[in-house]
């Protein structure tokens, strides 16, 4: 399922080079992200449930996810659906935390940078925002342009958020390794 996600990417892309009307293909690629998003859960569910979690797993799961969600922003600021300086925001933090992650384990300290709720909350509001913005339209009555805008803008927030807390827990480790 985490290859079925990094195989989505291109998938829900592609959508919006079709020559469909323009609500189709935002339906369409919202219909594939939401698809692909659950498959995440789904995996990580099947996974422990089964007791097949492996470390290969372990590795590409948030690295697909990763890509899935900086692909759907840099497509949604292409279509003008997302501001620039929010995808730097969430591209820049997925790659300075995945830095960090990856140093920390190096030098055996991973557990202090371990994904905490606050990545998690942030990771759920990002996979509400991205689809009411890949949408973008009327949905039940919601402008899912108005709350997407709004979400990807607290997401971002998080994001930054998220980054300081990470920082602040690999700090410790950061001044002792820099003596």
């Amino acid at each position: 399922m985490t290859w079925a996600r990094i195989v989505a990417i291109p998938l829900i892309v592609g959508v919006f080079y079709l020559p469909i009307e323009p609500a189709s293909r935002n339906l369409i690629a919202t219909v594939m992200f939401v698809v692909f998003a659950a498959t995440d859960w789904l995996d990580g569910y099947l996974a422990r449930k089964l007791n097949m979690v492996s470390s290969f797993g372990a590795f590409l799961d948030p690295v697909a996810d990763k890509f899935l969600v900086c692909a759907c922003v840099l497509v949604l600021v292409h279509l003008g659906r997302a501001d620039v300086f929010v995808a730097l925001i969430i591209i820049g933090r997925e790659i300075a935390i995945s830095a960090l992650r990856e140093w920390m384990a190096q030098i055996g300290a991973a557990k202090s940078v371990a994904v905490h709720m606050i990545g998690k909350l942030k990771t759920v509001v990002q996979m509400v925002a991205i689809p009411f913005l890949l949408f973008d339209g009327s949905l039940l009555g919601l402008d899912t342009h108005v709350w997407g805008v709004w979400l990807i803008w607290i997401a971002a927030v998080m994001t930054v958020w998220s980054m300081v807390y990470y920082l602040q827990k690999a700090l410790p480790e950061i001044r002792a390794r820099a003596r």
